[in-house]
């Protein structure tokens, strides 16, 4: 019991634990089917003729969030893939088109063209993004002369025609509804692939909580009690932390949304705006919660478990994430070191729990709903306090 609350009182100090199980189980990255209809006369959508340059200056003045580190969309494109892209400039083909959100400010949060706007920026004015000047490798038809070459040592009348190159951008304006402009977004095709609602939370919803879910997906302490067996590509890891937070921020019992995406970025607002000493509070309770949760179901935690007891490894289950990391958070330090101690009686509670068909209906189907979400809390919240004895 001495180690088990030395443990919990070294949250900033546990770090870099490793499971025994090296098998890798995939997250839930399903993206949630679009029932909000559309009403014609609030959407506001409007397309802008502009040119490179007048985008660059836009990324100069902090007016077109290019979302570095929205990972599907930045970064990923080879030297060659980069180079292809200004040869078809200088080749004056025309780029697909781009998507954008106006904001309250009228900066622009660039949704669908991320990686390619990145790459112009890249080549032509790579201070304004921080970034090393990007040099032409293996063209395809100007390889001959220009392979090697920045765009400084391009020729000047060369340098005129990409900063004039004129691009399309559909704007969403600010003034349409919110459900509406990230229903748009979610139809769009970007790279063939459609936006997750937690990649379009995170290009629309600007602030300092962009940063808090990037640093807790990152930091060891998720990543061990999840078995680093969640995928940061779609943004999976920062959604399941936002619906922690979330429901630190709401109590699932005061839950009544009939639009959990809608909640999601409602709390996604309210972290932004949080005092630093909210969210070292929450993180405290983030990290207690995974130390417990790795210690009492080991390998098998926040994942569906056999029936049998079984070694058999479920992929991680979003809504038990929340559900036992709140409710863990909730019984405080003493309650987890309990909790911890009792390791045993708690899986055998939570595997007893495989064979409700109704708390089973709570964690894999209309998770949203609110009656399911008081219904899968409050059966966990049970079984912890059953053991602990409260």
């Amino acid at each position: 019991m001495t180690e088990i609350l030395e443990e919990l009182d070294s949250l900033g100090r546990a770090t870099g634990i490793e499971f025994d199980d090296a098998q890798d189980a995939r997250a839930d990255q399903s993206i949630d089917a679009i029932h909000t209809p559309f009403d014609p006369e609030r959407i506001d959508v409007v397309t802008r003729n502009t040119t490179v340059d007048l985008l660059l200056s836009r990324i100069r003045t902090g007016r077109v969030d290019l979302q570095p580190d929205f990972q599907r969309q930045a970064g990923i494109w080879k030297a060659m893939a980069k180079s292809r892209l200004i040869e078809s400039l200088l080749l004056r083909i025309p780029l697909p088109t781009f998507y954008a959100a106006e904001g309250e400010d009228e900066a622009w949060a660039m949704v669908d063209g991320i990686q390619r706007l990145t790459t112009i920026a890249e080549f032509i004015e790579p201070k304004a993004i921080g970034r090393d000047p990007l040099r032409l490798v293996n063209l395809e038809y100007l390889g001959a002369e220009y392979d090697g070459r920045t765009f400084d040592e391009l020729p000047g009348r060369l340098q005129t025609r990409l900063r004039e190159t004129e691009l399309i951008v559909h704007l969403i304006r600010r003034g349409t509804p919110e459900e509406v402009k990230f229903n748009i977004f979610a139809r769009i095709n970007t790279g063939g692939l459609p936006l997750s609602r937690q990649e379009l939370r995170h290009a629309l919803i600007p602030g300092k909580g962009r940063e808090i879910l990037r640093e807790w997906a990152e930091s060891d302490l998720f990543r061990s009690a999840t078995g680093d067996s969640v995928r940061s590509e779609r943004m999976v890891d920062r959604e399941m932390i936002l619906r922690f937070i979330a429901f630190r921020l709401t109590s699932p019992y005061d839950y009544d949304h009939d639009d959990f995406d809608r909640f999601l970025r409602e709390s996604m607002r309210a972290l932004n705006t949080l005092p630093a000493s909210q969210v070292d509070q929450l993180w405290d309770e983030f990290g207690l919660a995974m130390i417990a949760a790795r210690n009492i179901f080991g390998p098998y935690a926040f994942r569906k478990r056999d029936r049998s007891g079984g070694s058999r490894r479920m992929p991680i289950n979003k809504a038990l994430f929340e559900t036992i990391s709140v409710n863990l958070a909730e019984a405080g330090g003493p309650g987890m070191a309990t909790l911890m101690e009792r390791q045993r009686k708690v899986e055998k509670e939570f595997i007893g729990l495989m064979s409700d068909v109704d708390f089973q209906g709570a964690i894999s189907q209309g998770t949203g709903d609110p009656g399911k979400v008081r219904m899968r809390f409050g059966i966990i919240r049970e079984v912890f306090e059953s053991v602990i004895g409260r």
